[in-house]
């Protein structure tokens, strides 16, 4: 995966029309590095769910890396609308262009402007790659045809997501869990396991229960992995996680732990969590006091048990799935580091 990402950007870093493109691709280059190739290997797995010959693998992983540049859209975009500072441990690709603009004798004054509109350029940029490395991988008219659609499907899914995101972010701390959980399996659960998995088995030419178990398995094992996240997110080491442990309380994110806390809290429990949550200025002994009421409402505990129910019923898919015993034993294993993961 990582050769096929480094050559495709070789290769257009040389037809560039002039030597700027750097500028982009420098910051492009690190956001691929350090990631967990989860989707990209999904795909992958999902082609050989399907139960297909080893020959064309090549193929499999230019298609399953093009998941890859959207991932970087993806991330490059949502770090822009909720102004974050750091990505997986590093400045996030603002932060970077904007430290870079000023390094390079821009001024002061212009660099967060920059580094933002720069960071969208960069952004539209690897999404229109990743469409460029999918219809360039060598898959036959029919292939492409069956994987498009679905490669759509995620595409928009995606931007629903991201807009659910938006429009709760920020907003009072609310109680309604399934609409906490309606967000994250439009941002996270279907584009980080379902889609992937669906579109490696479309590309061997996977039957519709093929497609079918992968949705059985992969829906819930989304949401168990983003119920996870969001738990990071909060009590997580950032040493490890390479994200910090006030952004969601600062942001207000409209999180399935937090919905858990609003509908057991107390009177008083529910005046300090519409306080703090959303203020962009909260402090770290401020969040403690936010974290002792998610422990003590029980919504901490909560979302353990929704992320072990979520992950029981991937399995449960996944032993009655019709994928290849290989396939299956991989997912397994997905299952597990990603519900129980510390990063």
């Amino acid at each position: 995966m990582d050769a096929v990402l480094r050559g495709f950007l070789d290769a257009k870093e040389r037809a560039a029309p002039g030597g700027e493109l750097p500028y982009l691709t420098t910051t492009l280059r690190t956001m691929l590095t350090g990631g967990k190739r989860l989707r990209s290997v999904l795909c992958v797995y999902g082609w050989y769910a399907a139960g297909r010959p080893p020959e064309p693998l090549e193929t499999a992983i230019h298609a399953a890396a093009s998941l890859e540049l959207f991932q970087v859209f993806a991330l490059v975009h949502d770090d822009v609308m909720d102004d974050s500072d750091t990505r997986r441990g590093q400045p996030s690709a603002h932060r970077a262009l904007a430290a870079a603009y000023t390094d390079s004798g821009g001024p002061g004054a212009r660099a967060e402007a920059h580094g933002m509109g720069a960071a969208v350029l960069l952004g539209d940029l690897a999404l229109v790659w990743s469409d460029e490395l999918l219809h360039t991988a060598g898959l036959k008219p029919r292939r492409l045809a069956e994987v498009l659609p679905l490669v759509s499907e995620m595409r928009s899914e995606v931007m629903y997501g991201q807009l659910l995101d938006l429009c709760t972010t920020g907003r009072r701390p609310s109680g309604d869990v399934d609409a906490a959980l309606h967000v994250i399996r439009y941002k996270t659960a279907k584009y980080t396991m379902e889609r992937p998995l669906q579109i490696g088995a479309a590309l061997a030419g996977g039957s519709p229960e093929v497609l079918e178990a992968c949705s059985a398995f992969g829906i819930p094992l989304g949401e168990a992995f983003q119920l996870r996240d969001d738990l990071l997110g909060v009590f997580g080491d950032p040493a490890r996680t390479g994200k910090p442990t006030l952004d969601d309380l600062r942001e207000g994110k409209a999180t399935v732990l937090m919905a858990h806390a609003v509908r057991n809290a107390s009177t008083a429990q529910l005046k300090l969590l519409r306080k703090r949550v959303g203020d962009p200025d909260l402090s770290e002994q401020q969040a403690v006091l936010v974290r002792e009421i998610l422990e003590d409402t029980g919504a901490r505990e909560a979302v353990e048990t929704m992320i072990e129910e979520r992950r029981d019923v991937a399995l449960r898919a996944l032993d009655a799935a019709p994928f290849t015993r290989e396939a299956a034993a991989c997912l397994r294993d997905v299952a597990r580091t990603a519900t129980v993961r510390q990063v």
